[in-house]
């Protein structure tokens, strides 16, 4: 059995080879069509097939030996495609949905795990360097949806809890809002690249993408949201007063196509909760000018208690996702900073956020059922 998978800029057969467990040479028998050599990119936008049984016996055997995700290595977004369709596979009750595409067409996917009536949204990766957010959120979604498939507990969660969260809740997570981005901190740019030369020159010249926050237009997505997106504007311009990779607010609030998909998305659903995950800093950001409900501090000390990180009220940042939701929604919102360091966060500290991140997300999704009122 194969599967349908779309070339993306930057693919080689070596690259896809890698990440997906399959040889080079399996792959290019399969799809005689093709004629680039293993090192050579193939065209964006042409569709091959990938034999799915070669990944589906890897994630079998992580499974059995109690490692499915682990950030064992770079996570971008092939590995993010690789491993949503593997869900499918191996979680039939898990449901996939796109919200929309990026700048350069990459779709950008939401997983659904849950059926209850109340709504709770997670997303990850609005910052190309902070990819991390991705690969722990996927993490997460694997280690609920296993203990639902088996019946097990979680964490300090019994089995009856985690049917419990399940049968009331439903979790919404966009892992990677930014695939562009996040595919130009691991790949960085290649010959005949559509933005190559205006990346080179607002990345100051260096071909070193490695710190870059923004889309692949140099855009701050975290920057986009109508939230006092003016005041924002005019904090970022002395440091940010064009393209770059990092704090520009563009011309004008959701001008960038993943900020309207997030935009949209979340106005076709009933949120009770949303929390964007960012990294670095052990905090998590509760308030917005006031705004916020009367339980959000209180939520915040909980996510405190489950996690260890740090609950902190803000002043002096606009535009941003949380901001935006509290703004339009009147209810809880949180940015939580995973981890601490230098963006992006080494691989190592993979296994300590989690350890923290898991326990956090399972007490939002029990806020979330506790809550009362309607927008």
């Amino acid at each position: 059995m194969a599967v349908p998978y779309v070339i993306q800029p930057g693919d080689t057969w070596f690259r896809l080879a890698e990440r997906t467990g399959v040889p080079v040479g399996e792959l290019a028998e399969l799809n005689r069509n093709m004629h680039p050599g293993p090192s050579e990119y193939l065209l964006p936008g042409q569709v091959i097939f990938v034999p799915i049984a070669p990944m589906e016996r890897r994630l079998v055997d992580r499974a059995r030996k109690g490692e499915l995700l682990t950030g064992a290595g770079p996570y971008g977004y092939v590995e993010l495609i690789r491993d949503v369709q593997l869900f499918m596979i191996r979680y039939p009750f898990v449901q996939l949905e796109w919200i929309g595409r990026s700048v350069m067409g990459r779709p950008i996917p939401v997983v659904r795990l849950g059926i209850g009536p109340y709504e709770v949204h997670a997303n990850g990766a609005f910052h190309a360097n902070e990819w991390i957010t991705t690969p722990l959120l996927m993490r997460f979604m694997e280690q609920l949806s296993e203990a639902v498939s088996r019946g097990s507990g979680l964490g300090k969660m019994d089995p009856r809890e985690v049917r419990s969260l399940y049968s009331d809740v439903t979790l919404w997570v966009v892992p990677m809002v930014n695939p562009d981005g996040v595919e130009l901190v691991h790949g960085g740019i290649w010959p005949d690249h559509p933005y190559g030369s205006r990346l080179l020159e607002w990345n100051r010249g260096s071909w070193n993408f490695t710190g870059w926050k923004a889309n692949i237009r140099g855009v701050d997505l975290n920057d986009q949201f109508p939230a006092f997106w003016e005041e924002e504007r005019d904090r970022r311009t002395a440091g940010a007063p064009g393209p770059g990779p990092r704090d520009y607010t563009g011309i004008a609030p959701l001008t960038e196509p993943e900020a309207q998909a997030m935009a949209q998305f979340t106005r076709y659903r009933d949120f009770r909760l949303a929390l964007a995950f960012h990294t670095q800093g052990e905090e998590i950001y509760w308030n917005y000018r006031g705004l916020e409900p009367s339980a959000s501090a209180g939520i915040a000390e909980r996510l405190g208690l489950a996690s260890g990180y740090k609950p902190v009220k803000l002043s002096g940042s606009d535009a941003g996702y949380k901001d935006w939701f509290i703004l339009q929604y009147r209810r809880p919102a949180f940015t939580v900073e995973l981890g601490q360091g230098v963006n992006p966060l080494p691989l190592e500290q993979f296994p300590d956020i989690y350890a923290r991140m898991e326990p956090l997300l399972l007490e939002a999704m029990r806020a979330a059922r506790e809550l009362t009122g309607d927008r």
